[in-house]
């Protein structure tokens, strides 16, 4: 099973992990509206990836060679030739161009040979169903891929045989990805990304890994340019499927100086690998299922996991985190504690810049709950460009409606206004229909305490 997804978003409808198994997936409208209409992104923004050629080769061999669950494989695999992508089932409006950006990303930027095509034929079916229809199969799951199948009927009739057991596949020729068509743009766009990534590329996701879609943290939901570096990788000439790691292994650092040059520069962090007592404990905090006391705990032991690892990177901020989320409804103070460790932690990585993007989004509406709208306006600071270069609507829209709320709470009522109406186009591909929209900007205003009457929203 695919992503884990944890919830790092202050108010937005955050999906929540499940347990990992070996089918790829992630945790998962359109209609006429009085709204603004709906903005999107244009031209892609991603940086090049500043990593250690020496970190990439490591990471692209646990990527390669692993699944999520932690079950090696056996052999590296992919597409050889040209690939071919169809779409099926009932696509919702704003899949089809967001899928002609994702596959000119892949050719220019990862120079992989791939193309939209009508013929049943194709190497990888994307079947746009109904959100319930994906979950009869993997209940907490949004949407994920499967080999050797191109349609919902097949994989339903091949689910529980080897037919789709990626650990006996030798070479890629045929997959589904299965997208909600009744989610928000947003959701169905990200399950685009990392699903046609997973398809194409790596199965497994590292929680080390800071800017990429390839992490379990779902931070970064838009492929980034490490993402493309690590594809580009995947279908260098000198790789074919059937290698074994140790082939792979052998030519991986003589792969990395042809497509990242400036890696080789870099002097290697050699992080730790992330232990499964904290990724079993992260899961336990923020996922579904646990009672509060259980989620306490476990927030805690990932805490305690983080400090004895000795880590300052970002997943020693994840740990903060995820406490902070864990005491937002009973110590509100402490949680605020937990959020600034988590942002301090986050400011230790450059390519962190999202992850605070969210944690500024957590103090920034505590601030305006406290009446402080200039500490919230300092906080957002630069989070709606960082926001907004990672395509990320939906937190763009929740950092707009915040600093709205603290315009109008520091007397720029006009001012304020007007961001918020700038917000709604981008909430409404961030966030889907109209009452989704306003159940958002219902849920921020209530922040403002000029605004906690009866009645007065």
């Amino acid at each position: 099973m695919r992503r884990l997804i944890l919830p790092l978003y202050l108010m937005l409808g955050a999906c929540v992990p499940v347990a990992p198994s070996d089918i790829p997936s992630r945790a998962a409208v359109t209609e006429e509206s009085s709204l603004p209409a709906m903005k999107v992104f244009s031209v892609p923004r991603p940086a090049r990836p500043v990593a250690s050629n020496a970190d990439m080769a490591r990471d692209f061999l646990d990527l390669a060679f692993k699944l999520e669950s932690g079950r090696d494989l056996p052999v590296f695999t992919r597409f050889e030739g040209p690939i071919s992508v169809r779409v099926t089932g009932a696509p919702p409006r704003s899949l089809g161009s967001d899928l002609t950006r994702l596959l000119h990303r892949l050719r220019t930027e990862a120079g992989i040979n791939i193309s939209l095509s009508a013929t049943a034929q194709a190497n990888i079916t994307i079947d746009a169903i109904p959100r319930a229809e994906i979950r009869r199969y993997l209940p907490q799951a949004a949407c994920f891929v499967v080999p050797n199948v191109s349609s919902l009927a097949e994989y339903r009739s091949a689910r529980r045989t080897q037919k789709v057991n990626w650990t006996r596949l030798k070479t890629r020729e045929t997959l589904a990805i299965f997208l909600p068509n009744d989610a928000s743009p947003q959701e169905v766009r990200d399950c685009l990304h990392e699903e046609l990534a997973q398809a194409i590329g790596p199965l497994n996701d590292l929680y080390r890994l800071p800017d990429s879609v390839f992490n379990d943290d779902n931070v970064h939901t838009v492929l980034t340019g490490y993402d493309m570096t690590i594809l580009r990788a995947y279908y260098d000439p000198s790789l074919t499927s059937g290698m074994t790691r140790a082939q792979v292994a052998a030519r991986i650092p003589a792969i990395l100086e042809r497509v990242n040059p400036a890696g080789q520069a870099v002097p290697p962090q050699r992080l730790a690998r992330t232990p499964r007592v904290w990724i079993d404990a992260v899961q336990r905090a923020l996922g579904p299922g646990f009672s509060p006391t259980e989620r306490r705990a476990a927030a805690q032991e990932a805490l305690k996991v983080a400090s004895a690892m000795g880590w300052t990177d970002h997943r020693r901020a994840f740990s903060h985190y995820a406490m902070g989320r864990i005491l937002q409804g009973t110590d509100p103070e402490d949680a605020q504690d937990q959020f600034a460790l988590a942002d301090r932690y986050f400011a230790n990585t450059p390519q962190s810049q999202l992850h605070r993007a969210y944690v500024a989004s957590q103090l920034a509406a505590y601030a305006i709950s406290r009446n402080r709208p200039e500490d919230a306006l300092h906080l957002l600071g630069r989070t709606l460009d960082t926001a907004a270069r990672y395509e990320n609507a939906a937190l763009l829209s929740t950092l707009m409606l915040l600093r709205a709320e603290a315009l109008e709470l520091s007397g720029r009522a006009s001012e304020g206004r007007e961001v918020r109406l700038d917000s709604l186009g981008w909430a409404r591909y961030g966030f889907g229909p109209d009452w989704a929209v306003r159940a958002k900007l219902r849920e921020i205003a209530s922040l403002n305490p000029l605004k906690r009457k009866p009645g007065h929203l």
